[in-house]
């Protein structure tokens, strides 16, 4: 029995189905992202106290790595398995149980253990979530849909600096940075509960042989929008999907160097947000200025995120994906090298925003967009949770390398060393992407990478 899934769910109008998906995805990776996110303000406050050491910090940042990067690993072989609905609800309850028995550490030392917890369903929901979207979602729609989930997530950042700037300092200092997980913690484990109502992905299902359980969903989603739209155009049916493949053909000669891509761009991307922005309080700290002054200065520069990741999800169906990464990395180099060099703190924040801003272009692009469209849908959790893994445990001995350069250099070599990796991003991208604007997914899964390159007479 062929299902044609794909065509089925590429055929059909926008729709409330398409927006429920979307709002149910993206209020659970929100709390996901303001999960990650806090550790900014957390560490912040916890060095300032004294309940923390900068080297525990690092400690602290590290083990979030390493939790994020066991967790997209293992989500990727078991959403590939068992399903995504399995696994994004999973990791909710994951993080959200764990992010609530952080609020009540002892010491740093348990607060870094249950950040490691956490750190599991962080780096899950970040591959389920987009990885899922895509594949509801039609080519022509897929670029700004994706982008807005993404915007979704990013707008955490900027939300979790105004929380903190609101709470943290008025609360007494043992309290403030605590009720921030459990913030984090307590939406997390809401949203799980709601989600319950999302349904299987039938291209998945499809694709390991469920056809009965794919084609009741299908019919059930085709019905709903019916009813919104009327009667249905006909899908453009396409040739059956393959049969499941293994691991071992993310190596062959079409996949693979979709593999370097991802790998290298995720490395890149984790290392801006981790290797800088999540910083920036601590980083301010260091040169002295107070814990409140610093999540001030935090939350103006990190508005720059949501206003990046809409660049981001306007540009990829418009320009591309391709050109809007490049770009956004050079531009990301051009106001990186003289961002050091600024004293004036009105100037300071300025170029700060306009750092964060295209940092967050990328962001939205890379793990929300290119990643997951470039593997078929057998192998696309498994594929995006192996690129996530490199880039989370390459980022793992981040915190010590930034600790080290902001000791010896400054930030302006910790800002030195993102520009060094964006070079490569930029060569990696231009030599080895493909890309995929407004393609379908099952047309990319077999295809050469020059048959992927934009047509002219395509609309």
């Amino acid at each position: 029995m062929t299902v044609n899934a794909g065509a089925r769910l590429d055929r059909l109008p926008l729709s409330p189905f398409h927006r429920r998906v979307l709002s149910l995805i993206g209020v659970g990776m929100f709390f996901d992202g303001f999960d990650v996110y806090v550790a900014a303000t957390v560490l912040g406050a916890t060095l300032k106290t004294g309940f923390s050491t900068l080297t525990q910090n690092a400690t602290f940042v590290s083990v979030t790595f390493l939790g994020m990067m066991v967790g997209s690993f293992l989500t990727g072989f078991l959403g590939d398995r068992y399903g995504r609905r399995y696994t994004y609800q999973t990791n909710l309850v994951i993080f959200g149980l764990a992010s609530v028995a952080a609020a009540f550490a002892p010491s740093m030392t348990v607060l870094i253990v249950l950040r490691g917890i956490m750190g599991l369903g962080l780096g899950a929901e970040l591959v389920a979530g987009f990885a899922t979207l895509t594949e509801f979602l039609p080519p022509q729609a897929r670029g700004k849909w994706m982008g807005i989930l993404s915007v979704s997530v990013v707008t955490s950042l900027p939300v979790s600096a105004l929380a903190s700037t609101l709470i943290v300092p008025r609360l007494a200092p043992p309290i403030g940075w605590r009720v921030m997980f459990v913030l984090a913690g307590l939406g997390g484990l809401g949203v799980w509960y709601l989600r319950k109502s999302l349904p299987e992905s039938p291209r998945w299902l499809e694709s390991i042989g469920r056809t009965k359980e794919a084609e009741a969903i299908l019919q059930s989603i085709e019905e709903e929008v019916a009813r919104e739209h009327g009667e249905l155009p006909p899908p453009i049916l396409s040739k059956p999907a393959p049969m499941t493949r293994t691991a071992a053909a993310l190596l062959n000669p079409v996949l693979l160097p979709r593999m370097i891509v991802g790998i290298v761009t995720l490395i890149v991307a984790n290392t801006l947000i981790y290797g800088f922005v999540t910083w920036l309080p601590t980083f301010f700290v260091h040169q002295g200025r107070s814990v409140a002054s610093s999540f001030l200065y935090s939350f103006i520069m990190s508005a720059g995120a949501p206003v990046g990741s809409c660049m981001g999800m306007l540009t990829a169906d418009s320009w591309g994906r391709k050109p809007s990464i490049i770009g956004a990395s050079a531009m990301t180099i051009l106001v990186g090298t003289f961002y050091p060099f600024i004293q004036n703190p009105i100037l300071l924040l300025a170029a700060g925003f306009l750092l964060v801003a295209p940092i967050y272009v990328q962001v939205t692009l890379l793990f929300a967009i290119y990643v997951p469209e470039l593997f078929p849908t057998d192998v696309r959790m498994r594929a995006t949770g192996i690129c996530n893994t490199f880039g989370r445990g390459a980022t793992m001995i981040t915190p010590y390398l930034v600790v080290r350069l902001l000791r010896s250099s400054g930030i302006g070599g910790v800002l030195g060393l993102m520009v060094g990796l964006l070079i490569v991003q930029i060569l990696v991208v231009f030599f080895l992407g493909v890309e995929p604007k407004k393609r379908r997914l099952e047309e990319m899964e077999e295809a050469s990478p020059d048959a992927l390159e934009p047509s002219k007479s395509r609309p």
